[in-house]
């Protein structure tokens, strides 16, 4: 099994190319792949390229070995692994995603500053995947770990609950998310973000990703994130969105639909052992 490394502002992914490999992934795999002590270790596995009508499609898998609807970050790599792999020579590019379709654009000849158009944002309840009667999901009161916060869910493909603070950090969000990922207030697990406001222009957040847990960075995050404080007339659509990893620059329009603009970076091609799928510790 090959695969290739990258990151999006260290949020890295393993790319497995479906047309150079033979080996099944299954999730069994994932979790020992991504492990990052027993394996290569990663914020998750991008399979792909499939080819569905004529465009590139790509599997997003977490380290748990679920399956994403999508991952911004991971879109970004994607592309720059389409075009390092020689698949493309264009300069813009629409990938398939099980959240939907994903333009992107390189902004540079070798392909480490690229723009993806992440689609519309949506603030109901139903697309955010919340329990109840359908309804704008913002600011809404809800308890994790016997604590109430003010809540904002918003819809990006994938779903997220944004929580806006005057202060952050990691230790916050690893509080909040291990409760809130799997809480009875959604259909399925969600994304959460503690996000505190900087200025009308820039906002601070923290990431803990279903599935994978806390992150450095995170696309979709940064899009929820920025559209849930816009929303709230907190910001400006025009927001560069700070994570421990790195900046993304969102730019959302009157239709909320969302541009996302940051750099990928190549790290390393790795190739397993033969052994190390059948070990047993």
């Amino acid at each position: 099994m090959k695969f290739e490394k990258y990151h999006g502002i260290g949020n890295d992914y393993l790319v497995y190319d479906c047309q150079k490999n033979t080996e099944e992934l299954d999730a069994d795999n994932i979790r020992k792949i991504c492990d990052r002590n027993f394996g290569v270790g990663s914020d998750g596995i991008l399979a792909g390229p499939y080819i569905e009508d004529g465009d590139f499609a790509v599997r997003v898998f977490n380290p748990d070995g679920s399956e994403a609807k999508r991952a911004g970050n991971g879109i970004r790599i994607f592309a720059k692994y389409l075009k390092d792999a020689g698949y493309t020579l264009s300069e813009r590019l629409n990938i398939r995603t099980k959240g939907g379709n994903v333009q992107v654009r390189f902004l540079n000849a070798d392909g480490t500053r690229i723009q993806a158009d992440m689609g519309r944002l949506s603030f109901s309840s139903k697309d955010a995947g919340l329990v109840g009667e359908t309804r704008e999901a913002l600011r809404e009161k809800m308890v994790f770990g016997q604590k109430e916060y003010d809540c904002s869910c918003v819809s990006m493909g994938n779903t997220h609950c944004v929580i806006p603070m005057d202060e952050i950090s990691r230790e916050k969000i690893c509080k909040i998310g291990a409760f809130s990922e799997r809480s009875e207030y959604f259909h399925d697990r969600i994304n959460t973000q503690i996000m505190k406001v900087l200025d009308k222009n820039n906002i601070q957040i923290e990431i803990f990703e279903r599935g994978a847990g806390y992150t450095l960075a995170s696309g979709t995050s940064s899009c929820a994130a920025a559209g849930a404080a816009y929303r709230l007339g907190m910001i400006d659509s025009d927001v560069m969105v700070h994570m421990p990893g790195g900046k993304l620059w969102i730019q959302i329009d009157e239709e909320w639909q969302v541009k996302m603009t940051g750099s990928v970076q190549s790290v390393c091609r790795i190739e397993m052992t033969e052994d190390f799928l059948r070990f047993e510790p």
